[in-house]
């Protein structure tokens, strides 16, 4: 199977940014934003598909019906599951227990919350069922999920990278078992 390209755009700034926002389903700011979609406009793409959290959704639908392009809702793009630190500020969470998820996210996940590897495992099957040109709407804990699945990349690697809002990350996609990937470009002008 021959390579192709991913594009993983985070979505805009949610209603409360700075938040420990995985699953809580805030909307963005402004869905609509110009300057984030006119980021990926004109990406030659045959797909899109989206986080089913409203901060990446609405967003991608405005795109798919202006470019008349398929779209598909996909729960394995959500963003990290924070668990009872879902929708906290990170100084309303144990200084200790932060550090701890920080440094080692397998070992000291966010309690009721996920684990690295549990995100890597379902952005990793999320990848597998894709085989063309595709711009993905998600988060930026997928967005390095991904980048640490198809680069070997750990965790202290990933989250070395900034990715603010409305960050677009390009890889070149080989499949396989494992999959691979070159990264092709990062633009990271948040788009707040």
């Amino acid at each position: 199977m021959s390579s192709f390209a991913l594009h993983l755009l985070r979505h805009g700034s949610p209603l409360r940014p700075g938040l420990l926002l995985g699953l809580t389903d805030d909307a963005a700011l402004d869905p609509a934003c110009p300057k984030l979609l006119g980021r990926v406009r004109d990406l030659p793409v045959e797909r899109i598909v989206t986080s089913d959290l409203k901060r990446a959704s609405v967003s991608a639908e405005i795109l798919a019906d202006a470019r008349a392009l398929p779209l598909r809702a996909d729960s394995r793009w959500r963003e990290l599951d924070f668990g009872e630190w879902d929708g906290l500020a990170p100084a309303q969470v144990p200084r200790d227990a932060l550090g701890r998820f920080w440094s080692d996210p397998e070992a000291g996940p966010p309690p009721g919350g996920e684990r690295w590897s549990d995100l890597r495992t379902r952005v990793s099957a999320a990848i597998g069922e894709i085989s063309g040109p595709t711009l993905v709407f998600t988060h930026a804990g997928a967005m390095r999920a991904a980048l640490s699945v198809l680069t070997g990349l750990d965790h202290r690697g990933v989250w070395a990278l900034d990715l603010p809002y409305g960050a677009l990350l390009t890889l070149r996609v080989w499949p396989g078992d494992p999959p691979s990937a070159q990264v092709i470009g990062l633009q990271t002008e948040d788009m707040g």
